[in-house]
């Protein structure tokens, strides 16, 4: 998880937290309400799992070290997201220090799980990250745009922890995906609860190592 082994991912990092990443979010911080509480599912790995590596950091589109045929892992297929935002809580105090986990499948709809490939994994994608909210409460990841998984919308799963509220897991799914009337977790939801899961992916500035971008504000209880 730690940027010192690779300058390019400790500036794709720095650069984001120094964005202009805005907490004004009024809506959100009045509500009292929070994400809405979700499973890990059934490809959350494990943490023996995830000790066989220490690639977990906050870009998943690229895995440190060689490929199992010995050549260097290619960079993840699909394309590249921009997810980033501020974790706050719902009398919209900032949370600093929170530990924020992200997983997805990859572009063949396979988790980097002990029972989550299919035919297929993309050697160049983790599948699952974590990092921490700065001072100023800011996540940031650059992982890919989700896909559909066989009977699922696209979604990424977060689960975000700290000392003040413990832990909270959800999903965060793309505004207007075809895929959404038709998902049974995302039809569960309130129009409410939406507000807080939904995803306004825009394109990335030309130039970005991202297609897509999204601030997705991260809003729990303390």
């Amino acid at each position: 998880m730690d940027m010192q082994r690779n300058p390019c991912r400790r500036r794709l990092v720095s650069a984001a937290v120094l964005g202009a990443v805005t907490l004004a979010l009024p809506a959100l911080a009045t509500s009292r309400r929070r994400l809405p509480p979700m499973t890990d599912g059934p490809f959350y790995p494990p943490l023996a799992y995830r000790s066989r590596s220490v690639d977990w950091d906050a870009d998943l589109t690229e895995v440190r070290g060689t490929a199992p045929d010995g050549q260097p892992r290619p960079r993840a297929l699909g394309e590249h997201l921009d997810l980033h935002g501020p974790v706050i809580d719902v009398d919209g105090r900032v949370v600093d220090g929170a530990e924020v986990e992200i997983w997805q499948c990859d572009f063949h709809a396979s988790y980097r799980h002990p029972r989550g490939a299919a035919d297929r994994i993309d050697e160049g994608f983790q599948g699952f990250g974590v990092t921490r909210s700065d001072a100023r409460g800011i996540y940031r990841f650059r992982t890919i745009r989700p896909l559909p998984y066989p009977g699922r919308t696209p979604h990424i799963h977060v689960k975000v922890r700290h000392a003040s509220f413990g832990e909270l897991t959800s999903q965060l799914f793309v505004t207007g995906d075809p895929g959404n009337a038709q998902d049974f977790l995302y039809r569960q939801l309130s129009e409410e609860d939406r507000r807080f899961t939904d995803m306004v992916l825009q394109r990335a500035p030309s130039g970005s190592p991202t297609v897509w971008q999204t601030e997705r504000s991260l809003v729990v209880g303390r």
